[in-house]
């Protein structure tokens, strides 16, 4: 209990900060030209964020009741904070934002599919902008453009994996790893709903015909 009341009165200030990490994240990655200055501010803010979401981690640990079940069900909070290349991945926190904004007062089958294709297009921007940004450095890289990191996630979420674009840096191939993982979970859910759907369209047009016979 309060835990949830904790998480009521901080959820705004989380999402919020949320979105200007996206923001602080994104842009010196899509804007290579950026200032010295610029890209060093935005490097310490996207830092004093993943601390806030540390902050908030510990809060919240120490105010649930059963602190092994706290730690099962929040994996990916704890991921971000031991290995902070996976800082990105906490973006998923905007999926309730993005949700509750565009989709008020829909089913539940249609929410957790609203969740699933919005997670899947968050996850993938994301890990594009993660891996081009452990990339670009590199001698080696075959992703040296946002056009690249995209199609390579995209590659990697649906498991087609063409292998014409790869991370070939060991912080790249963990954002792989991550992504692989993800896509895996999202793409399963939205294939079970449309699966679910199309049964469910075929019983309502069989069941006019079994009360007419």
């Amino acid at each position: 209990m309060m835990t949830g009341s904790y998480e009521r009165r901080t959820g705004w200030l989380l999402d919020g900060a949320a979105v200007a990490f996206l923001a602080v994240y994104a842009w010196p990655i899509l804007n290579p030209g950026l200032s010295p200055g610029l890209v060093r501010a935005c490097s310490i803010a996207s830092w004093l964020i993943w601390g806030l979401f540390g902050v908030d981690y510990f809060i919240r640990l120490s105010l649930a009741e059963d602190w092994r079940r706290f730690v099962r069900g929040n994996l990916v909070d704890l991921a971000v904070i031991v290995l902070p290349l996976l800082r990105p991945m906490r973006l998923v926190r905007l999926l309730p934002v993005l949700v509750r904004m565009r989709h008020a007062g829909m089913s539940l089958r249609t929410k957790a599919t609203t969740y699933a294709v919005t997670g899947a297009l968050l996850l993938g921007f994301v890990a594009a902008l993660a891996v081009l940004d452990a990339e670009r450095g590199s001698a080696k890289a075959n992703i040296t453009t946002f056009g690249d990191s995209l199609w390579w996630a995209a590659a990697t979420m649906s498991t087609v994996g063409y292998g014409d674009h790869f991370p070939t840096t060991g912080e790249g191939r963990i954002v792989g790893v991550a992504l692989m993982f993800g896509g895996v979970a999202l793409m399963g859910t939205i294939t079970a709903a449309l699966a679910s759907w199309f049964v469910e369209q075929q019983q309502k047009e069989q069941s006019p015909r079994s009360r007419s016979g």
